[in-house]
């Protein structure tokens, strides 16, 4: 053997600095590039989800605030176009509001009270029948067996009374929080209504320059969409709580009005509110009514779904804030999961709002933020509608000194 061959075997697999980059497989390396991104993205993502969790009591009544700023923000602008300073018309609005809300609470409960002597007399009488049909039915059971299987009943309560116990302190614990929450709710929802418009321009200031105005823009094109959907859900939910209301009148149901405003607060939920709630009010017609009476409250309630399916979302939702029912479920069951009825009441409006303004934020570069009126549903949509409503919005820029929330 030769000195070349023989220096040639001797010779390293890899010379010292040599890369083995181009020794590992290309489907390998773009492989272990795509895992240790996703691991990343992936670990940033629980980050923030338990970030939101651990913060629960602050972002909760931040997100209602915002929602309720959408809702009466509207309001508040038309007022101070009709020369009403903003804080006074700010008061206005939330005094309004609040008396809406304790008038309705307090029809409920008096409707209630008023309704319960009906709804027990009519509870033993389906009790009654349950029992005959046990006894003289199909089952044929003897008055014993009953009497022991209520027996067993009672005897199981009385053994979990304490786990009973802690429940209702845990449940008077969590009233608490509720009013504080409520009271942060109020308190936040103050400073969105007089001063959104400088909260927003100080949150601006931290994004890079270079992407300073698209941001602003796919943020208010965000909430714009934020005003078009809780104007949406609201006339929803009103038409599923009168509908159901007229129902349930109709067939005789009673607590009438607790179960349609149970409807109405359940219809901010997509899907799975109104199902659960229409659940409930077909349960009541099954105790009170009998099974013909729960089937006729069924039909009633699948009925106004449809409507609302097929008619209502559609048309008044629009295209601002249309959403796939696969990504509407997903988000609702993921905010569940995050945050119980307060993630899945939020998930849908935060999925709105990041629609918009992500599709804004990727095809709006050269919009002027003062030409989008948050509350024009038209001034949503990213382009900003067609040129005549890009020039309408120009000349309805409001005056500096009056800026709209």
């Amino acid at each position: 053997m030769s000195k070349p061959q023989r220096a040639r075997r001797e010779e390293p697999f890899l010379s010292e600095g040599e890369d083995i980059v181009g020794l590992v497989p290309r489907g390998l390396r773009v492989s272990a590039a795509l895992a240790w991104r996703f691991i990343v993205v992936a670990a940033a993502l629980y980050a923030v989800v338990w970030l939101i969790g651990y913060l629960g009591v602050v972002i909760v009544p931040l997100s209602i605030a915002l929602l309720l700023a959408a809702l009466l923000g509207p309001a508040v602008s038309r007022l101070v176009r009709w020369r009403v300073p903003r804080g006074l018309a700010t008061g206005i609005m939330i005094i309004a509001a609040l008396a809406v809300l304790g008038g309705l609470l307090t029809f409920v409960i008096t409707q209630i009270s008023d309704g319960m002597p009906q709804l027990q007399r009519q509870l033993t009488e389906s009790l009654n029948q349950i029992k005959d049909w046990l006894i003289n039915g199909p089952p044929h059971l003897k008055q014993e067996q009953i009497q022991q299987f209520i027996n067993q009943a009672i005897d199981l309560v009385q053994k979990n009374q304490l786990s009973i116990t802690t429940t209702a302190l845990t449940t008077a614990g969590t009233v608490g929080e509720i009013l504080t929450g409520f009271v942060l709710t109020l308190f936040i929802l103050i400073f969105f209504l007089t001063g959104g418009e400088g909260i927003w321009t100080f949150l601006t200031r931290g994004v890079p320059t270079q992407v300073r105005r698209r941001f602003d823009v796919a943020g208010r094109r965000g909430f714009a969409s934020l005003v078009s959907y809780v104007r949406a859900t609201a006339a929803v939910a009103v038409v599923d709580a009168v509908g159901i209301g007229i129902g349930l009148a109709i067939v005789g149901v009673p607590l009438v009005v607790p179960l349609a405003t149970l409807v109405f607060l359940g219809a901010f939920i997509p899907i799975i509110g109104a199902v659960i709630t229409g659940g409930v009010a077909v349960l009541v017609a099954l105790v009170t009514n009998g099974f013909v009476g729960a089937l006729i409250v069924l039909a009633i309630v699948v009925g106004v779904m449809q409507l609302e399916s097929h008619i209502l979302q559609p048309l008044l939702l629009g295209r601002a804030v249309k959403l796939h029912p696969l990504a509407v479920v997903l988000a609702i069951t993921a905010g569940l999961v995050v945050a119980g009825i307060a993630g899945a009441l939020l998930a849908v409006p935060l999925l709105a709002v990041m629609n918009s303004g992500i599709r804004s934020f990727l095809h709006d570069g050269d919009t002027d933020p003062g030409t989008v009126d948050v509350l024009k549903t038209a001034a949503a949509k990213p382009g900003g509608g067609t040129s005549a409503e890009r020039a309408d919005a120009a000349d309805e820029k409001p005056d500096p000194g009056k800026t709209e929330s």
